[in-house]
């Protein structure tokens, strides 16, 4: 078994989506801290799908929209049809949920049907970053 690890990366809304080198098949914490435009929201969703996600986790503003638009990009990418397992997205909401309690949902129960997610990606959607403290966080979770 792989011992996990974690990446932080910090999106303002209008910030260009970064190429994710070094990741395959992992969860995203998907934090939304910033009000996000609907097209950006889309792109965002599409990215994390065409990058390996394959267990994605909405929490903050507008989490069950992001829940939604991460399942439809799925769905897309795989022109609507029927796949293996493996290849196979998850995605959750936690609108009332503490954040505490999303990342030890996160390091604890999320888990793919198919796949080991040895690698967790928390995708921080605001206009400041918070790194130290949110890392502190998931470490504690």
């Amino acid at each position: 078994m792989q011992k996990p690890s974690i990446r932080y990366l910090h999106l303002a809304p209008e910030n260009e989506l970064p190429v994710l080198e070094g990741l395959t098949a992992f969860k995203a914490i998907i934090m939304v801290e910033a009000e996000v435009p609907e097209m950006t929201r889309w792109d965002v969703s599409r990215w994390l799908v065409e990058s390996g996600c394959k267990y994605a986790l909405a929490w903050g503003d507008q989490c069950e929209a992001w829940r939604e638009s991460i399942d439809d990009a799925s769905l897309e990418a795989t022109d609507y049809e029927d796949v293996p397992e493996d290849q196979q997205l998850m995605a959750t909401a936690h609108e009332d949920e503490d954040l505490s309690e999303v990342f030890w949902f996160a390091k604890h129960r999320a888990s793919h049907p198919a796949l080991e997610l040895a690698e967790t990606l928390i995708l921080h959607i605001a206009d400041e970053p918070r790194r130290e403290a949110i890392e502190a966080e998931f470490r504690d979770a």
